[in-house]
């Protein structure tokens, strides 16, 4: 009996990280969908993406506006891990702010239509703006003090301050192809260097 318990334990293991999998498939897929089509994106081009039917998508996420933050929670999941990871790996914490710093722009310029839907009486996205913050200022002030520790830029840079001035750099990116706001962006952040 003890072998059928720990095989019926054993099975619901998996069946759960396969859930978890799915739905992150799925969250990839809206995303992928939402940078060239906007939020207002047909379902059925998430679910052909994602290889699903529509059914599973609405069972999961019963409006489009459950869609919306789900797909913003996870990238800015997604952009929160990976700063730690970065500065683990990177040669230097200027390196892993910059690489960090070109995947919070990437985040940035892929919310077509999200600015309106933000606007929408829908309750869940009151708390998007705080979660985006209470997840990325932290992350990115790690970056800028391990970068500023090491003697490669400047100590005095606060991380809401640089974030909000990427993301002053990115405004109109979707809007005028000539518009290159990554390299304006790298220029930032190279500005943030100390002379050697």
């Amino acid at each position: 009996m003890n072998d059928g318990d720990g095989g019926a334990g054993h099975t619901a293991r998996p069946k759960r990280a396969d859930a978890r999998r799915n739905k992150e498939t799925l969250l990839d897929a809206a995303a992928a969908i939402f940078v060239t089509s906007g939020v207002e994106a047909p379902v059925r081009d998430i679910a052909a993406r994602a290889g699903v039917g529509t059914g599973t998508i609405y069972r999961h996420f019963p409006t489009r506006a459950d869609l919306i933050i789900a797909v913003y929670r996870h990238q800015v999941e997604a952009c929160a891990e990976a700063g730690p990871i970065l500065l683990a790996t990177c040669a230097t914490p200027h390196a892993a702010l910059g690489r960090w710093i070109n995947l919070f722009v990437d985040f940035l310029v892929t919310k077509h239509g999200l600015a309106a839907a933000l606007q929408s009486d829908d309750a869940g996205f009151d708390t998007l703006h705080a979660y985006f913050l209470d997840r990325l200022v932290p992350v990115c002030a790690e970056l800028l003090e391990a970068a500023a520790a090491a003697g490669e830029i400047r100590s005095d840079m606060d991380a809401l301050e640089l974030m909000r001035g990427v993301g002053n750099l990115c405004v109109g990116a979707d809007s005028d192809p000539r518009y290159d706001a990554r390299r304006l962006v790298e220029l930032l952040i190279a500005g943030l260097r100390l002379p050697r």
